[in-house]
Formats: structure tokens, C-alpha cells, sequence
């Protein structure tokens, strides 16, 4: 994980097509096992907003979900409010499955520092830097949504790394794609030289 730009700027047709019919379609469908996605037409506008980079697995991912922070079984009258949509990898939306919000490390409180990926095992760890009040939190969220060291994206990080290896990819490059992977290589060469 690492730092997200809070808040996105909600897009211009946001409120009208999503926000005030979600709320009608709430108002008139009381107690529904799921609300009407109105949401997916917005997730471009969303992935702009996370750099196109899942807000938990810290990578950019080509074909995200919105992920609602405080899921709709929560919180129903969340469901169409833009502030409570995350970018997130589809398999890892199904890991946090219906837990409550308030068990999780939000993507938007996450401040630089806080994780970083560990090289050669690529695993994502918590630092010092995350303060007592949060590190809880961080460890059942790295846990939960299996962001330490899950196949899935230890194989995502590592094509990555490897990327950078071959000189296939600049360090520049892999700051914009995987950014906690290109500060654990900047570690590395700073070790390497000193």
C-alpha cells in the first residue's frame, strides 16, 4: 500500500447519473440484498484518480473494480457516494468480502513510508513508520486482503521487478507502475554503494 491522493476529484455527471438516481433507486428498493451498480460507467474516472494502480496492492492493474470502502451490506446509504470508492484488483475486492470498514487500513489514510516490499522475497511489509494507532489495522489488512505474500501478487510484483532487471523498464518507469518495488530497489543500490 501506499500513499493515495485524497480526495479524487468526483467527476462533473457524477452526482446527477449516479449519486441522486442511487438514492432514488434506494429510496424505492428498501432493503435490497444489493443496490444497482450506477457506479461502473465512473471506474475510469476512479482509476485516473489511483494513477491507474490498485489502492491496496500499490501496482497499476489494467482493469480494476470500485471497491466500496464501506461495503453496501455496512452501509447502504454509502453506496453511490464517491468518497467511499477505491480502485482495487477484483480478487482482492473479494478478499475483503463484507468485512467492516473500520477493521481496515483505508488506501487514502496510508501515508509514504508506512509498507515497502522486501527484495529478494518481494513481500510487502509494514515499517516503523506507521504509527501505533494504525499498525493493527495494517497487519489484518495485509493479512485479510493477502497483500503480503499472496502467489497472485508476489507473481505481479515480481514481473515488475523483473521488467526493471532486463532493462526493459527504467527505475522512472517502475516508480509510475509499482512504486514501493522501485524504492526497495533504491535501497538496494544505496546499500550497494555505500
Amino acid at each position: 500500500m501506499n500513499r493515495v491522493a485524497n480526495p479524487i476529484d468526483e467527476p462533473d455527471e457524477f452526482d446527477a447519473k449516479c449519486r441522486q438516481k442511487g438514492q432514488e433507486w434506494l429510496a424505492a428498493n428498501p432493503g435490497a440484498k444489493r443496490p444497482k451498480d450506477l457506479w461502473s460507467p465512473f471506474r475510469l474516472d476512479l482509476a485516473k484518480g489511483f494513477q491507474n494502480r490498485c489502492g491496496f496492492g500499490a501496482m497499476w492493474i489494467s482493469s480494476g473494480t470500485v471497491d466500496h470502502f464501506i461495503s453496501c451490506d455496512e452501509d447502504s446509504s454509502k453506496a453511490y457516494e464517491w468518497s467511499n470508492y477505491r480502485y482495487i484488483e477484483g480478487w482482492i475486492n473479494s478478499s475483503k468480502k463484507k468485512h467492516p470498514s473500520n477493521e481496515l487500513l483505508d488506501p487514502f489514510e496510508v501515508q509514504e513510508g508506512w509498507f515497502e516490499v522486501d527484495l529478494p522475497s518481494l513481500q510487502l511489509k509494514l515499517t516503523d513508520a506507521v504509527p501505533a494507532a494504525a499498525r493493527e489495522r495494517a497487519e489484518f489488512t495485509l493479512k485479510r486482503l493477502k497483500l503480503r505474500d499472496d502467489e497472485r501478487i508476489v507473481r505481479q510484483r515480481r514481473a515488475w521487478y523483473e521488467l526493471y532487471q532486463t532493462k526493459d523498464l527504467t527505475l522512472e518507469g517502475l516508480r509510475k507502475m509499482a512504486p514501493l518495488i522501485a524504492a526497495a530497489v533504491e535501497r538496494q543500490l544505496a546499500a550497494a554503494a555505500a
